[in-house]
């Protein structure tokens, strides 16, 4: 009898410890990763008689109050085609169809060059925007995914989600031990001040540039995926560039976020 009772007065304290558990904590990664794709889009330009008519830059999602649309700086960097066809800045809204791919016409809205972010602005109808989680309290070893479009050029508009751990927080900006070493782009950084970003030990791709970084249960949003911008700082002296990826820490994306308004 009173084991039975011990068993019964375990089986309530567990059950009520699962139940001071918040839900969010309790979401698995497939049910996460549905509720992000839909915040998801393809950023590139858009020319009526081109074709294909859309041009894959680069990975973005939607932000702040649905109407704004955040990746990296150097996505959106090219120079557009005037004339009587003019290129334009769009994002695409991939569906579970491929033929149902939305395409809409964005605007720059602000950007921040020296940690490669960028604010698109989306007029029309918002989209479902993605919450932000505070970066600084980040640790090294926590998981996190990524969804975005990796090689979308050539694999299409398909939303690829792969895991991501924290390797290290480490600056930037690291200057050479040999001053002759030092380029244009470095010193520029480097009187800008250093700043962290989040190495991670995933392999990320081209158009991956731009991804979320988040987490797998709530879906918060804790760095921007950066393939270009970084990895030509820390890595510039090497021949074959190694597969380590890095992100933006969220801090400077909210503060963006702050400046658009």
């Amino acid at each position: 009898m009173f084991g039975r009772r011990a068993a019964v007065g375990a089986m309530a304290t567990a059950a009520a410890a699962l139940l001071a558990v918040p839900l969010l904590a309790l979401a698995q990664p497939p049910d996460t990763i549905a509720r992000i794709k839909p915040s998801v889009v393809a950023v590139g330009t858009v020319q009526k008689l081109r074709s294909p008519q859309f041009l894959f830059l680069g990975t973005g999602f939607v932000v702040g109050d649905g109407t704004l649309v955040a990746t990296n700086a150097h996505v959106v960097a090219k120079e557009l085609a005037a004339g009587a066809d003019p290129e334009m800045l769009a994002i695409a809204v991939p569906s579970e169809s491929p033929q149902k791919v939305q395409v809409r016409v964005v605007q720059r809205a602000v950007t921040d060059s020296e940690r490669d972010l960028a604010l698109l602005r989306l007029p029309g109808t918002p989209l479902p925007a993605l919450a932000l989680r505070d970066s600084d309290a980040v640790r090294e070893g926590e998981q996190f995914l990524l969804t975005g479009f990796p090689i979308g050029s050539v694999l299409g508009l398909y939303a690829a989600t792969h895991r991501a751990m924290i390797a290290s927080i480490t600056p930037i900006a690291i200057p050479p031990v040999d001053a002759r070493k030092l380029d244009p782009a470095m010193i520029r950084r480097l009187q800008a001040g250093a700043f962290p970003v989040f190495q991670l030990d995933a392999t990320a791709y081209p158009g991956n540039s731009g991804s979320p970084l988040y987490d797998a249960a709530s879906g918060e949003v804790v760095g921007v995926l950066n393939m270009v911008f970084v990895k030509g700082t820390k890595e510039n002296a090497l021949t074959n560039p190694s597969g380590i990826s890095y992100a933006i820490p969220s801090r400077y994306l909210q503060a963006l976020i702050g400046a658009a308004r």
